[in-house]
């Protein structure tokens, strides 16, 4: 039989157009290789590569040469020296980061992801698992089952990844031997049982050798199944599988080139649409008939329409502009959705996460949450439970945690500030994975999926009531705002925001003062002064003051509130404009030496933990609307400092 390859290699010969025109139509597998340090992952891919001709010369050459210099096979060829890159990675042998390799054969084309075997790049592992329809995993058959086999193949599953590889490489080392193969197999059929995975594909290969990658090996004539190559070409691509499901289209923007066009543009997650189909858009509900289909124009398109860019049908994978029928309220970030089976609309869920930052989880933080087009802040509940990954079979897989460190993996409620559109992640990942972003640094911090929505969420509505926040407002003829002080112990917050609220109540101003003591002898009794429970402790005065200025309330708030992201957090609460963030600006070495409650001394003498200022960090404000400095100012000439500053306050 000839060799697919040199068929090709004539195609290009004979009719370079046919075969570009062939490789353009090709479909496109995506899948990753992982598993324990040494089984063979970066060598397996290298082969791939190397056999099916994707190494131009000049890189033949230098393989040849690194291998020399630094491979581990003698003077043969080291095939894992084609994907390890990085410097780092050829002198240790190991992979560290992710490496992505693109190689096609006659009938498909494929993007591999090589991913580290090491536990400490476990966050790596699933950056390259979160786009792949298959996962290849590696053991040697020399060990057996690893406790990273056992990991990474729980994460796989975790992740959605159906088609499952069980390559028992470096065979050659064990002489091809049928029964080991059989016991290894067997081992991971009872793991794999255990955590869900339903079906699994066994091949007996060694990347090294050749055995089993592109052509049947004839050192295991015992096996029956297909070779890896054929195996993957025969593998349903997950675009394919998604143009069944229900039809999706995340909105990235509005077009508007002139004032006679209006579409929304995207890529379609799942599903086909056509003109003429209802749709719905989310979260508003409203309905409308898609008026036409439209891409980029094509000069070589087989009719008129097509030439002008507008189409028939579009598929899932393909990015495209809609045009409605009806001008409804849809902008970006909304879902456009097949108009009887749409997503659901939700701000709590129970999810999976894996924390993927140096910091650990900070619970109550806000955090931003990005899934598909939809960015919205989000705070994460203490987690249910930790996930031991490295037995997530055993009776003791489910850990208590209070918080989640790099690379563990936690079952999480979370909560949105607004509601978002989603599907369970089980059901799609477009709309149903997700990322999170420190608000601070915009580091990615942890990737999660979203299981389904809380049924409190879909129970709770808000209720509209006839007297508006604006009424409220007139009745006591001012405009309401958050007067938020904030400063080390001792700084003279309380004092200040006294004398503040005495001469607004001369002036005949309806207020509040919510005083940090004070409210913790009732409201926030339960809290202590660790750094979740200040989060939660500035969270809850945050709705209260929102709730005083929807009662058209001038409120003052005197709170160390030591956390940039927290006091942001209570900043998107309230309406823009009446939140007044006050930097009651006090050096440490003054605040300490006025002690007016013996905390600082008690903080030195270690009976006081995590006290700001000592051994906990106040976060000064950045851009305050008014900063006020008690070493320079009484308190009441910096009371009427302040009020010169907000006035008019109507």
């Amino acid at each position: 039989m000839t060799d697919p390859i040199y068929q090709t290699d004539a195609l290009i010969a004979e009719d370079i157009e046919a075969y570009l025109e062939q490789h353009q139509n090709k479909s496109m597998l995506r899948f990753i290789t992982c598993g324990s340090v040494d089984d063979g992952k970066s060598t397996l891919i290298g082969r791939l590569l190397y056999d099916s001709k994707m190494i131009f010369e000049d890189q033949l050459a230098a393989l040849e040469n690194d291998s020399k210099k630094v491979g581990t096979q003698g003077q043969e060829i080291d095939f894992a020296l084609l994907v390890d890159g990085l410097a780092a990675e050829r002198e240790q042998g190991i992979t560290i980061d992710v490496a992505y390799r693109f190689f096609s054969t006659e009938k498909r084309k494929f993007i591999v992801a090589d991913c580290p075997g090491h536990e400490q790049y476990t966050r790596n592992m699933v950056t390259g698992a979160s786009t792949a329809d298959a996962a290849i995993i590696l053991i040697d058959a020399r060990k057996g089952v690893l406790v990273q086999t056992k990991r990474h193949s729980f994460l796989c599953h975790q992740l959605g990844i159906k088609n499952l590889v069980l390559a028992v490489n470096k065979m050659d080392l064990i002489d091809y031997d049928r029964k080991k193969f059989d016991a290894i197999v067997a081992d991971y059929e009872h793991f794999a049982e255990s955590i869900g995975i339903e079906t699994f594909t066994a091949i007996p290969m060694s990347g090294l050798a050749g055995d089993n990658i592109t052509t049947r090996s004839d050192n295991t004539p015992w096996y029956e199944g297909p070779v890896l190559i054929d195996h993957l070409e025969q593998i349903e691509v997950r675009s394919a599988a998604n143009r069944d499901k229900a039809f999706r289209l995340p909105v990235q923007w509005v077009n508007r080139p002139n004032l006679d066009f209006r579409g929304f543009s995207g890529q379609i997650a799942t599903g086909t649409v056509k003109p003429g189909d209802m749709l719905r858009s989310l979260p508003s509900g409203k309905t409308s008939k898609v008026k036409s289909v439209v891409v980029m124009p094509s000069a070589g398109a087989a009719n008129q329409a097509a030439a002008e860019g507008h189409l028939e049908e579009a598929v899932a994978g393909q990015s495209i502009t809609i045009t409605l029928e009806d001008e409804i309220d849809c902008s970006r970030g909304d879902v456009l959705a097949t108009a009887d089976s749409p997503p659901e609309v939700a701000d709590q869920f129970e999810s999976t996460i894996v924390w993927m930052d140096d910091e650990p989880l900070v619970v109550g933080r806000a955090y931003w949450l990005k899934l598909g087009t939809q960015t919205v802040s989000v705070t994460v509940a203490h987690p249910k439970y930790e996930i031991d990954v490295n037995n997530p079979a055993g009776s003791g897989s489910h850990l208590a945690s209070q918080t989640l460190h790099l690379n563990q993996i936690g079952v999480c409620e979370i909560t949105t500030d607004k509601r978002i559109v989603f599907d369970p992640y089980a059901e799609n990942r477009a709309l149903g994975g997700f990322i999170l972003i420190d608000k601070i640094t915009n580091h990615t911090v942890g990737a999660g999926m979203l299981h389904f929505s809380l049924r409190r969420s879909q129970n709770v509505h808000w209720q509209a009531t006839d007297i508006t926040r604006e009424h409220h407002a007139q009745m006591k003829n001012q405009t309401p705002r958050v007067l938020w002080f904030t400063g080390l112990s001792g700084s003279g917050k309380s004092t200040i925001a006294n004398e503040v609220e005495k001469k607004l109540a001369i002036m005949n101003r309806h207020t509040f003062l919510l005083d940090g003591d004070n409210v913790r002898h009732g409201l926030n009794k339960d809290l202590g002064f660790t750094e979740s429970d200040r989060i939660e402790n500035i969270r809850r005065i945050g709705e209260v003051a929102r709730l005083m200025t929807d009662a058209g309330l001038i409120v003052l708030t005197a709170f160390i509130s030591p956390f940039r992201a927290d006091r942001r957090l209570v900043r998107d609460m309230i309406d823009g404009g009446e939140f007044i963030e006050i930097h009651v600006d006090t050096p440490l070495e003054v605040a300490e030496a006025r002690d007016v409650k013996g905390l600082y001394k008690k903080a030195r003498e270690g009976k006081l933990k995590n006290f700001t200022g000592i051994d906990s960090p106040y976060e000064a404000p950045e851009n305050p609307e008014i900063r006020v400095n008690t070493v320079e100012m009484t308190p009441e000439e910096a009371a009427d400092y302040i009020i010169s500053k907000i006035l008019p306050l109507k």
